[in-house]
């Protein structure tokens, strides 16, 4: 980490926070009304220092001048001091999150809430399928030699697919109650790999009907549990307002179109970030994002839970000068919410 003077530390805070609020390079005279006890020309002098260090460009000789990525980072890692959400922020989350049903509905309203709290767009991917933990699976005869199989999950969501078997009513109660004896508490994920290993295992070459079970729950859960993720991007036209030039807007809507290199950036940087803290919120400034919208934006996210492991993510997608401190709380409440949320449908799915 740059080790910057007193005065050079104040100069790019005081820098960084008014690029923040309005949006232009910032110059001497501006900073020198900001409080800063210097004359404009001492100030200009640390300018230059910064610019030559990576921390600060000047769009044009006679302008002021702009963060970089590289001071953003310096900010958010050793400079920001995170805000308090209000009471009644706090109290917007809890009521709005207290009114969402459970279903897909879940995930638009999460990212609507967020994305009135930021002012910006918000991104909210559901929980992987092979981490969600499935209740029930039952079985129902259709016609000769096809099977309607039932995924009920522990928070509430239904699956149904087709599958070819033919069976007899007395048989595939027994397959139930094999099922049922292995199905509590794992998940969709778990249960394919037990499922595949059991069914290879010697045990079960000496019992057809136990075989047969797991070869059924096997073909119900393996699909189920290799389907991709939903993502929702709410508040686009939000994010778009920052931007006022028609190459900046054509590569944010490009991103925002390609949601799946959103979340592949979410997955990645959370992962790294959990490996080496105990946290799962990440921050990922400009060109960190490699070629995301030519590196204007910048993305707040962190994991939501179930039972203590990560599920889904969550976040804020704004340009690279976001007001950080405010956000960066906005997008920890809802993860923490939503997990609450999660836990609460899944301790009363136990009840039930």
């Amino acid at each position: 980490m740059l080790d910057l003077s007193q005065r050079a530390r104040q100069i790019l805070y005081a820098c960084i926070t008014e690029f923040v609020a309005s949006g232009q390079p910032v110059g001497s005279r501006t900073l020198s009304k900001k409080g800063i006890k210097l004359s404009p020309a001492s100030i200009r002098n640390v300018l230059s220092d910064l610019e030559e260090l990576g921390l600060l460009h000047q769009p044009h000789t006679s302008a002021g001048r702009v963060p970089t990525d590289k001071a953003f980072r310096l900010f958010i890692d050793a400079m920001m001091v995170v805000g308090k959400l209000t009471d009644e922020q706090n109290a917007s989350i809890l009521l709005r999150f207290s009114e969402i049903e459970p279903g897909p509905n879940f995930l638009r309203e999460t990212g609507k809430l967020l994305s009135d709290l930021a002012g910006t767009a918000a991104v909210v991917v559901s929980p992987r399928a092979e981490s969600l933990r499935l209740k029930h699976l039952r079985f129902i005869r259709t016609m000769p030699g096809e099977l309607l199989a039932v995924l009920v999950m522990a928070n509430g969501s239904v699956q149904n697919r087709f599958l070819k078997a033919t069976i007899e009513e007395q048989e595939l109660i027994t397959v139930h109650n094999i099922l049922d004896s292995v199905i509590e508490g794992r998940t969709l994920g778990e249960l394919r790999d037990l499922f595949a290993r059991t069914k290879r295992a010697s045990v079960a070459e000496h019992d057809a009907v136990r075989k047969f079970a797991f070869e059924l729950g096997e073909a119900a859960v393996a699909e189920a549990a290799d389907a991709g993720v939903d993502v929702v991007i709410e508040g686009r036209s939000k994010l778009l307002g920052e931007f006022s030039n028609a190459e900046g807007l054509k590569d944010v809507v490009s991103a925002l179109d390609e949601a799946d290199g959103i979340v592949r950036l979410l997955d990645a940087t959370l992962a790294a970030n959990s490996m080496i803290a105990a946290n799962s919120m990440v921050v990922v400034v400009g060109h960190e994002a490699g070629n995301l919208a030519g590196g204007q934006l910048s993305i707040v996210g962190a994991s939501y839970k179930n039972q203590d492991k990560a599920a889904g993510s969550v976040g804020v997608i704004g340009p690279t000068r976001m007001d950080y401190p405010k956000v960066v709380p906005l997008v920890t409440a809802t993860a923490n919410a939503m997990s609450s949320v999660i836990e609460r449908r899944a301790d009363k799915a136990d009840d039930d």
